[in-house]
């Protein structure tokens, strides 16, 4: 008969939820400075170095405008890394934004909402604007063997 101290720990990779929360101005990685790597969910990667940037599951949006054309609108973002913030016109009025780069290139992906100045753009306030040409989309499919 087996006893507890014949038994081994399992290395277990932590729980996730689906809602990742915003991503940290000081980089968007895991509290060493390490990329977030999101398992093999559905996701959304940098279309220069296949950092991963969202989950499928937090898109809210497609129907978005980016500087260079579509874009989406996510709920999160992970591994970005956030600019200055500052007040800028766009198609929908005055809103507060920073910039957001890959924290694995250095890429410009699109831009965070910090603060929307009019009632009905508020909720978009935490959210993540990122350029349909600047990911991939990553559906995580395997083959049963």
């Amino acid at each position: 008969m087996m006893q507890e101290s014949d038994l081994e720990p399992l290395e277990l990779d932590p729980p996730t939820s689906t809602r990742l929360g915003k991503a940290p101005a000081t980089g968007g990685s895991d509290e060493d400075g390490a990329l977030v790597y999101l398992g093999s969910r559905p996701t959304y990667s940098c279309a220069n170095c296949s950092t991963h940037l969202a989950l499928q599951d937090e898109l809210i949006s497609k129907a978005f405008s980016g500087r260079d054309g579509v874009a989406f609108l996510f709920h999160s973002a992970v591994n970005i890394k956030q600019g200055k913030k500052e007040d800028r016109m766009l198609l929908t009025g005055m809103h507060t934004v920073a910039d957001i780069t890959c924290c694995g290139c250095g890429t410009s992906v699109g831009w965070t909402y910090l603060k929307a100045f009019e009632a009905s753009q508020k909720y978009k306030e935490g959210k993540f604007i990122i350029e349909k040409e600047k990911i991939v989309k990553d559906n995580a499919w395997t083959l049963d063997s």
